[in-house]
């Protein structure tokens, strides 16, 4: 395939926004489409959110901030995917979303481009099939937040060519990302294994055995996580755990994938975490906590 100047990333949520920031900053022209103008300009308010703390931080200048700024664009016209030399999907985990978006991104993208997903917990093989090129489909699994941890699942579906794996392979330098190569299997290593600490520590607090912020000053203290469990989930969206919890146990038809009935609770009364405010903690519209909330059981 040409060189990959230009990636379009499909979805601006915590992922996308994240994704696109990092392929921003690494010197791809980025293009984040969104499906509607409102959505767009939240998640390019996000990415500079997230660059102004950075910079706060001395972790860039100014001048980085600019150039990433200036190579990223939102848009809302599924066109782009014409000028597209690779696409990084994250729409939300719904398996029917994700086909719709293969096979518009199959019929607007150049024959040689290769689709990535970033799916956690769904089958690429699936995907892929709603597609003209199942050979270059491929699953480009990143962990939250994306620009700060250099982590990248790089997933093989059924029909996925070798020449597509070595060549997102090649390109993850350029990010400056680890790449785990994995087969397809729900959840792959990252998800599998996290969901499972965090329904844990939703077990442990719904029996009362400590408060939410003590859980996660456990794990933060005592096993050196940047963040606790807890606050992992509010950051990952209660909702978005539950549906990958499910997902898992449906798959797997193994009791310990079945998600605490607090996870389920908090869902219900739209407690989402950061994307809500509100979560097992409080945080501001910019994703800060702004509170160090007890747990609720």
């Amino acid at each position: 395939m040409a060189d990959i100047q230009h990636i379009v990333v499909i979805g601006g949520g915590t992922m996308g926004q994240g994704i696109a920031e990092l392929t921003a900053s690494k010197g791809f022209q980025t293009t984040l489409l969104e499906k509607s103008n409102e959505l767009a300009q939240q998640a390019y308010h996000h990415i500079e959110v997230s660059l102004d703390k950075k910079l706060s931080k001395w972790g860039i200048t100014p001048a980085e901030k600019k150039s990433t700024l200036s190579r990223l664009e939102v848009t809302i016209d599924r066109e782009i995917l014409r000028q597209a030399d690779f696409v990084i999907e994250s729409v939300y985990e719904d398996l029917e979303t994700k086909k719709e978006v293969f096979d518009t991104c199959d019929q607007l993208c150049r024959p040689d481009v290769i689709l990535a997903s970033n799916t956690s917990t769904l089958s690429l093989t699936e995907i892929a099939a709603a597609t003209r090129r199942p050979d270059k489909v491929i699953g480009l699994h990143f962990v939250h937040p994306v620009p700060k941890i250099p982590l990248v699942e790089v997933v093989r579906g059924l029909k996925t060519s070798q020449q597509t794996v070595d060549a997102v392979v090649n390109l993850l330098p350029q990010l400056e990302l680890e790449g785990i190569e994995v087969y397809e299997s729900p959840g792959f290593v990252t998800t599998r294994l996290i969901v499972l600490l965090i329904n844990e520590a939703l077990y442990t607090l719904m029996e009362g055995v400590a408060s939410a912020e003590d859980i996660d000053r456990a794990m933060k203290i005592g096993y050196q996580f940047k963040a606790g469990p807890l606050e992992m989930a509010d950051r990952f969206g209660l909702d978005s755990v539950l549906a990958a919890m499910e997902r898992l146990f449906r798959e797997f038809g193994d009791s310990k994938y079945r998600p605490a009935p607090l996870l389920k609770k908090m869902v219900r009364a739209g407690h989402l975490g950061v994307k809500t405010g509100e979560g097992f903690f409080r945080y501001d519209e910019d994703g800060d906590r702004i509170d160090q909330e007890e747990g609720r059981s």
